[in-house]
């Protein structure tokens, strides 16, 4: 039985996946996302039966026109079709915006989409040429609802307390190896679409952007790929920061002396590039700029994105060994002349230099990045990972605990390791997030003595 089957089995039997409980819309940055990790497959029917295969996802277009260029798809098995990827939230969006009188979508081989009207929509070139579409569905991807529970015990209290303590930490040893063995499967999935260097860029970066600014780290992730970023050297922090939108103002002059310098030094190198890559810039709103902790501010964690660009060699290595002592020691080592003694551009300078990438951080990468895929190919390696010391709780674990455990000593004690929070967080978002009967329908509790 493979690592964390049992709680795989029991969640499949308890979860409710009527379509009413998971109807949601994404906004298309994110969906385009989503698109380009692989998350919805890359095997479809079309709208008129036929079978397209994803071969290359492509590139985020730099141009004017398709969202995705320098892709390839097979339909029904033939020969390889190039050209672009247009992906709508509705089949409509193809007239509405005007595609269809567009020279520059006459390229496209695909047309991706998640809603359709009542009628059919078709696609055409404005050489009148069909062109394949295919519907995409939301329920590929199984991610709880977001609605946060009410931060109380539950009704799981009285089953778990009741429960031998070791196999409580059974039960949750399996919901965190489910955990793992799922984050593996959707890092492996991203590299064999975009391979094994891309994947890890992608997913340090969405790591580096914490919870609320993971969407725009891995968009820029996406957008300027890591070969890209390599190739122009000196001058991938300034693409970074240029394309993060974040040297937008021209004006320095409220700036003190070390900030001028510092952006006048990206500016110089972004702006001879900045009509190649504008079209690609993140959209302001994405970005959560308050009510981070200083440390976590975006400009911050995107500098320390920079520093393992120019470090990749030592972060490949650091994949292939997994030591949670190297890779912590390897980041706090991470420095940056300007950013070692600043939390944003218009914060004062501090007088004791600071980690570009903190301990606690770094946990998060082994939790989320490194461990994922080791544990994929060496699943032995669980008794390592589940030593791991979590370095802080948050508020979804903390109200999970409360959930599980209420006042129970073992809950506190089970939220100091790494592995036990991630079981914690699976149960709770598995079964507290999706249960709508503030605990009063959910079978969970009644399953934990037959465990």
């Amino acid at each position: 039985m493979l690592p964390g089957s049992r709680y795989e089995l029991l969640r499949s039997r308890l979860i409710a996946r009527e379509a009413s409980d998971f109807a949601r819309t994404l906004p298309e940055h994110e969906l385009q996302s989503l698109w380009f990790s692989g998350a919805f497959g890359r095997d479809f029917p079309t709208t008129d039966g036929r079978r397209v295969h994803i071969i290359q996802f492509g590139i985020w277009n730099h141009e004017a026109g398709p969202d995705f260029a320098e892709a390839a798809i097979s339909i029904d098995g033939g020969p390889a079709q190039r050209g672009h990827i247009e992906l709508d939230p509705d089949a409509r969006d193809w007239e509405r915006h005007g595609h269809a009188t567009n020279p520059e979508y006459d390229g496209v081989v695909l047309h991706a989409f998640f809603e359709r009207g009542e009628a059919d929509a078709f696609t055409r070139t404005s050489k009148h040429r069909s062109i394949p579409q295919i519907r995409l569905s939301l329920a590929a991807i199984d991610d709880p609802p977001t609605p946060q529970p009410e931060a109380k015990p539950g009704r799981c209290v009285g089953p778990l307390r009741n429960l031998p303590e070791e196999k409580v930490r059974d039960v949750l040893r399996d919901a965190a190896l489910f955990r793992m063995r799922r984050k593996g499967a959707a890092l492996l999935r991203v590299e064999e679409i975009h391979g094994p260097d891309e994947m890890l860029f992608q997913a340090l970066a969405g790591t580096l952007g914490y919870k609320s600014n993971k969407l725009p780290f891995t968009l820029l992730a996406q957008r300027l790929p890591l070969k890209l970023l390599r190739a122009a050297k000196d001058d991938a922090p300034a693409l970074l920061f240029g394309v993060a939108g974040f040297l937008d103002q021209r004006d320095l002059a409220p700036f003190d002396s070390p900030t001028r310098i510092y952006l006048r030094s990206l500016w110089e190198k972004w702006w001879p590039r900045r009509a190649e890559f504008e079209r690609l810039t993140v959209p302001r709103p994405l970005w959560k700029m308050s009510g981070q902790r200083p440390m976590n501010h975006p400009q911050r964690r995107l500098a320390a994105l920079a520093q393992l660009i120019a470090q990749w060699p030592r972060v490949r290595a650091l994949r292939a060994a997994c030591l949670p002592k190297t890779i912590t020691e390897f980041c706090a080592e991470l420095t940056d002349p300007y950013w070692d003694h600043h939390y944003t551009v218009t914060s004062k300078p501090a007088a004791k230099r600071m980690a570009l990438i903190g301990e606690t951080r770094a946990t998060e990468m082994l939790v989320n990045v490194f461990f994922p895929i080791t544990l994929t190919a060496h699943p032995e390696r669980w008794a390592e990972f589940s030593q791991l010391p979590a370095s802080l709780t948050n508020a979804r674990v903390e109200v999970a605990a409360l959930r599980l455990f209420g006042d129970s000593p073992l809950g506190q004690e089970l939220l100091k390791k790494a592995a036990f929070q991630q079981g914690l967080l699976q149960v709770y978002e598995d079964f507290c997030q999706r249960d709508a009967s503030d605990c009063q329908r959910c079978l969970f509790p009644e399953q934990l003595a037959g465990w």
